[in-house]
């Protein structure tokens, strides 16, 4: 198994808890990811919103790929995914800008590939937002484009969003990034299956991981291509010294302390999602349905349940915590020698 850890360029992961002491700043992201490197994580994922999908509209968020360029110079080892939604990146200019950070991070820089979501902040930074449908049209077509960009010499690309003809785009990647995705739909699934390396799952109950591993691999081997590379999950961990603790925290992230607000949020999400199971209130106390795992408790609790997910086909556990130095420390000093042991 391996552990990544998701980058708070919004600051705190958490919607209903003011004093967490994760801060939006680059010198808290910059210090948070050389500690992970030294402590033994394997990538940490740089999430790209304009606004703050956590504590409102209103409060601070920073650019994911000025982000994520700066922690390849800082960092020595570890993989930087930069999160990369279409609509907001020119694709003949983000294919050289990629090949560029790839060569600055020696192979170390990745790419999730998001179709995007959030409509209302589409609408304030004046960009288009089409139907959930064709948001996975473009992304598949976005990505054979930088695929394109990365071997070809010309290239020329005919689809429904792009069209290039006789164009040179230099130098090409030493190895080309790998692209991870995840999504639900039956389109979102097909348009995976033909353009991912890797595969990202939601948060999710041990069957629901087994049932999306399983039928991606199934996916994979229908369309004659070569297996996905690997499958990741996003987590939020709660790791104590005993049950009781663990539990109290739970409880305590999880209390709603403005529901008018928090629903509108719920609502504006859940509307433009189209996901195969609900989310409940309790698990958009954090994002990305961190909750749902349930990798709460003692560490031997939690690491005994992490060896059942690597079982069903989960490689990476990308991580949300708070408050995240000191977690990222007590969950690679309590729970990794569990796992890997």
């Amino acid at each position: 198994m391996k552990f990544g850890y998701w980058s708070p360029v919004f600051g705190s992961w958490l919607r209903n808890v003011d004093d967490d002491t994760t801060k939006c700043s680059w010198e808290y992201i910059k210090d948070l990811a050389i500690n992970a490197e030294n402590l033994g994580y394997d990538l940490t994922l740089v999430p790209e919103l304009y606004l703050n999908d956590i504590k409102g509209h209103k409060a601070p968020v920073l650019d994911a790929w000025a982000i994520a360029n700066a922690l390849v110079a800082v960092t020595s080892r570890i993989e930087i995914l930069a999160a990369l939604r279409p609509q907001y990146h020119q694709v003949a200019l983000t294919a050289k800008q990629i090949t560029t950070i790839a060569e600055i991070a020696n192979g170390r820089f990745s790419i999730n590939m998001v179709s995007a979501w959030w409509e209302e902040e589409a609408r304030q930074y004046g960009i288009s937002f089409d139907g959930h449908d064709d948001r996975y049209t473009l992304t598949r077509e976005y990505t054979e484009v930088l695929k394109g960009f990365w071997s070809q010499s010309p290239f020329s690309y005919d689809g429904k969003y792009f069209h290039f003809e006789n164009s040179y785009n230099e130098p090409k990647p030493a190895k080309q990034p790998l692209i991870y995705a995840g999504g639900e739909s039956e389109i979102g699934r097909a348009a995976i299956t033909q353009f991912a390396d890797k595969y990202l799952l939601h948060g999710g109950t041990l069957e629901e991981a087994r049932e999306k591993i399983d039928d991606m691999k199934a996916r994979r081997e229908k369309a004659g291509l070569a297996p996905f590379a690997g499958f990741g999950m996003a987590v939020y961990m709660i790791v104590r010294d005993t049950e009781e603790e663990a539990q109290a925290e739970l409880k305590r992230i999880t209390t709603i302390k403005n529901y008018d607000d928090y629903a509108n949020s719920y609502d504006d999400f859940t509307s433009n999602s189209n996901l195969n199971v609900e989310v409940s209130k309790e698990e958009y106390s954090v994002s990305n349905r961190g909750l749902r795992p349930r990798l709460i408790g003692t560490p031997e609790q939690v690491a005994k349940k992490i060896k059942e997910y690597e079982k069903a086909g989960v490689g990476l556990l990308i991580v949300q915590c708070a408050n995240m130095k000191e977690e990222l420390a007590r969950i690679a000093r309590n729970v990794f020698p569990l796992v890997k042991s």
